[in-house]
């Protein structure tokens, strides 16, 4: 009986082939700094909230954990003092914030072939996606910890001219815009909060989506017409109220997936139901992945905590429903729309980690390199690895700002 074995089945997956278009690897030592230039260069683009952070250096051997301190600041000393009476005097209180270094990074694998017969370089290639990659990675980890912030405002609704205020993020929708008049107000927050500001003015980053809403807002100020006399920030669009503000794609978006991955968004109440926990929806099934997930009913918000069967949510309060009523993911605005966070800040708002010997590396393994793991020399990787951690340092500094925009219906959640 003959034997037939696919010995490509044994190959690395993820091994970049002739299938693809790019082409490259050259390791002397002049290229391998052009490419480690190319890697923090396209990093570098990608850095909108780490450019702010306040750096705290933590030298090799000292662990993974880095504090931050901070005093307490002394109250006002309006007693009067007393003749030839020394005061009691004042103590020194001191906090810390502290947070632990992890590691992250990402390769992509050559082969031979490729690196032989491609047109263009793909060491090149692979250096700029993944310097995109690295930048964009170590960006929305300090994002992340900064919407951790509780120090929160909410951009009302507008109707034909008619406000009305907004408590939660559930009642966003894209008429609650943030307006020259909710910037101001959000300045007055910082300011009576006694947040230093960074070269005289406060920084907000924001959406495009928003941005777009803002530019049109009388008082913008374009940043190319203060460039001349100001170095500009990366990303940096226009300034208002004497806030400059930047503009990034990784703004955060808060918005719910599908309630019904792959099937639907929103589910439809099938009956009545007379103040209950437990809400029929129909016949949609798997809804398995629903659980501890929040829903929207009739404006009010919702915890799932329990699916019982494949047609009913079990809520974490009692709901009065009509046959009819939908259900929308509850984790943005209203009617499941996206709300974004517009993050306004201080100086050493928030800060972020720099470990010696760990800081962002551009790593090329020429094929061969591997020794018996690559017994034919057909495989070469390109990488990059870094340390990170942030924290908020001061939370009274940080103010999210949350609205909705023109694309509330449109933006998924980033």
């Amino acid at each position: 009986m003959e034997l037939i074995f696919d010995i490509q089945a044994f190959a690395n997956p993820n091994v970049q082939t002739t299938t693809a278009s790019e082409s490259g690897n050259d390791l002397s030592a002049a290229m391998k700094e052009y490419y480690d230039t190319e890697l923090l260069e396209n990093a570098k683009e990608e850095l909108f909230f780490n450019q702010f952070g306040k750096v705290q250096h933590l030298p090799e051997g000292n662990g993974k954990k880095v504090q931050w301190r901070k005093f307490d600041t002394f109250g006002k000393a309006t007693t009067p003092l007393e003749e030839g009476v020394t005061p009691d005097g004042n103590t020194m209180n001191m906090k810390s914030v502290e947070a632990q270094v992890e590691q992250y990074g990402d390769y992509t694998t050559v082969s031979d072939m490729l690196d032989l017969t491609a047109v263009d370089d793909v060491i090149l290639s692979c250096t700029e996606e993944h310097g995109a990659q690295a930048g964009l990675t170590l960006d929305t980890l300090t994002r992340n910890e900064i919407c951790k912030g509780t120090n929160v405002s909410f951009a009302p609704k507008v109707v034909e001219g008619v406000e009305s205020a907004v408590s939660f993020r559930y009642e966003l929708d894209s008429s609650a815009k943030l307006t020259p008049t909710v910037i101001n107000k959000a300045v007055t927050k910082l300011k009576k909060n006694k947040a230093p500001k960074i070269n005289g003015k406060y920084i907000a980053i924001i959406h495009p989506s928003v941005s777009e809403d803002l530019r049109e807002s009388e008082g913008w100020l374009e940043a190319h017409k203060y460039a001349a006399v100001t170095e500009l920030f990366n990303g940096e669009i226009g300034e208002l109220h004497g806030v400059r503000f930047i503009e990034s794609n990784e703004a955060p978006i808060f918005r719910g997936e599908d309630l019904v991955p792959g099937v639907t968004r929103n589910l439809t109440v099938s009956s009545d139901v007379s103040s209950s926990t437990t809400v029929t929806v129909g016949t949609i099934e798997g809804l398995a992945g629903a659980v501890n997930r929040y829903v929207i009913i009739n404006g009010k918000k919702y915890k799932i905590v329990n699916i019982n069967g494949t047609n009913k949510i079990i809520l974490d309060t009692a709901v009065t429903l009509k046959a009819g009523d939908v259900i929308y993911p509850g984790e943005g605005g209203a009617c499941g729309c996206a709300a974004y966070g517009c993050i306004f800040f201080g100086r050493d708002a928030y800060g972020r980690v720099e470990l010696s010997g760990g800081a962002m590396e551009m790593i090329v393994k020429a094929k061969g390199s591997a020794g018996t793991a690559d017994p034919l020399n057909q495989r070469s990787t390109v990488g990059w690895k870094a340390a990170h951690a942030a924290a908020i340092l001061y939370e009274e500094r940080l103010l999210r700002v949350e609205c909705g925009s023109s694309y509330s219906e449109s933006d998924d959640a980033n």
